[in-house]
């Protein structure tokens, strides 16, 4: 059985979501979570891959993150921005990672461990929530949740890096469903994730472009939240952007010691990044 339906996108605002101008494209949507670690010449394989050598994140009790929805390499800036952001991060967390030759090249150049969730490809391309590390983590698992209109699924990545505390530290990267009138499928996306967080002893990291364009999003996010002891980062600089008033991207965090946290504003895609310096507790 085949791991992927077609996706006949035909109206015009499915394709104006999904930042493709032409018509009638046919997609190729992944039915079961798929991740790869090799985005030269992707193999995608089933749901979680592992590292027998994982060195810890963090330097000397230090370390930074940087989530940015990169809206899929579409904007002429994006590789500047990207390094911009991500030179002193240990740790970034991309939504909209599209595996385009751009990105491949900045990848092959770049000196990241990579870890790719596949929630759907266009003309044979990859696009999902992508990983960038310094160092390898221990493992990292993928997510889908089916957008109910569109039919093309939202993607997560979810990783345990070692800490040199001896710690480990849980990170999800999360791109929200987005074409939902109720809440249900939202809710469902979060659930699928607390089974493996609810276990999880130690520092976590939730972030990512949420999809929080209303008050009842933001509620779900925030009773997660709660509900795992997050709270949510502080921003020295918000310039993140939102849709009636309600911020798209967040991160939260537990078990860590916030030194600083800030959105800048940037061309280079349509959302601005979130930007956060940590200290091991």
């Amino acid at each position: 059985m085949s791991r992927y339906s077609k996706v006949a996108a035909g109206v015009g605002v499915i394709a104006g979501a999904l930042g493709i101008s032409a018509l009638n494209l046919s997609f190729e949507a992944s039915e079961i979570p798929e991740i790869s670690n090799n985005v030269l010449a992707p193999q995608f394989s089933y749901h979680c891959i592992e590292s027998d050598h994982a060195l810890p994140l963090d330097r000397d009790g230090l370390f930074s993150v940087s989530v940015w929805n990169i809206y899929k390499q579409q904007r002429e800036t994006w590789r500047d921005a990207l390094e911009q952001f991500s030179q002193h991060s240990e740790l970034v967390l991309l939504q909209e990672a599209s595996l385009t030759d751009g990105l491949k090249t900045y990848l092959d150049e770049a000196q990241w461990k990579v870890r790719m969730a596949n929630a759907f490809k266009f003309l044979n391309t990859p696009a999902g929530v992508m990983n960038l590390s310094t160092v390898n983590a221990k493992t990292t698992c993928a997510y889908l949740a089916m957008e109910p209109w569109i039919r093309l699924p939202k993607s997560a990545l979810l990783s345990e890096f070692n800490l040199s505390n001896g710690q480990t530290l849980a990170v999800v990267n999360l791109h929200g469903v987005n074409f939902a009138l109720g809440l249900e499928e939202y809710k469902a996306q979060f659930r699928a994730l607390k089974q493996v967080l609810d276990n999880h002893i130690g520092p976590i990291i939730l972030a990512g472009d949420f999809n929080t364009w209303r008050q009842a999003r933001l509620d779900v996010v925030d009773a997660f939240a709660r509900s795992l002891g997050l709270v949510d980062v502080t921003l020295r600089q918000d310039q993140r952007v939102k849709i009636l008033g309600k911020p798209l991207d967040h991160l939260y965090y537990r078990g860590l010691e916030l030194v600083n946290a800030q959105a800048p504003r940037t061309n280079a895609s349509d959302h601005n990044p979130i930007l956060a310096d940590f200290r091991l507790q």
